[in-house]
């Protein structure tokens, strides 16, 4: 697990029991039930957002019943995967870095490599430009 991974991982923990109430519920065991009747079209797409959330199906309705914000696990793998694009786009920047500060490492680099680097940083841009699209649907 990354440091970023634990941070967020710490963060979503944060959220959750702040969203479980007083600090009391914690240790007081909940005994009533509710029954609340759905299709099941309902109960797929319920049971579909409490797994997108990672939460139970009881803690994602306790939340929402509640008027919590209800943290997204997806919001979270598709910032992860703009980050790995994000560093993915620095090590190719460094490379032409390496390669226009006339390194002894790179002189036998000619041309044709430099510009199918600058060929994927193009690709590699339009991928993230692709997943920023996404977040914003």
């Amino acid at each position: 697990m990354t440091v970023l991974e634990r941070q967020r991982s710490d963060e979503k923990r944060k959220i959750v029991n702040r969203n479980k109430g007083t600090k009391h519920a914690k240790h007081t065991k909940r005994d009533k039930r509710l029954r609340v009747p759905v299709l099941p079209e309902e109960e797929m797409m319920i049971k579909a957002k409490a797994s997108e959330a990672g939460l139970t199906i009881a803690e994602y309705l306790r939340n929402l019943g509640l008027g919590y914000s209800v943290p997204s696990i997806i919001d979270n793998r598709q910032v992860d995967a703009l980050l790995k694009i994000n560093a993915d786009l620095g090590r190719l920047g460094g490379l032409i870095k390496l390669w226009l500060t006339n390194d002894k490492r790179t002189k036998y680099i000619g041309k044709s490599q430099l510009h199918m680097t600058l060929d994927t940083i193009r690709e590699t841009q339009s991928v993230m430009l692709n997943e920023i699209i996404k977040l914003r649907k």
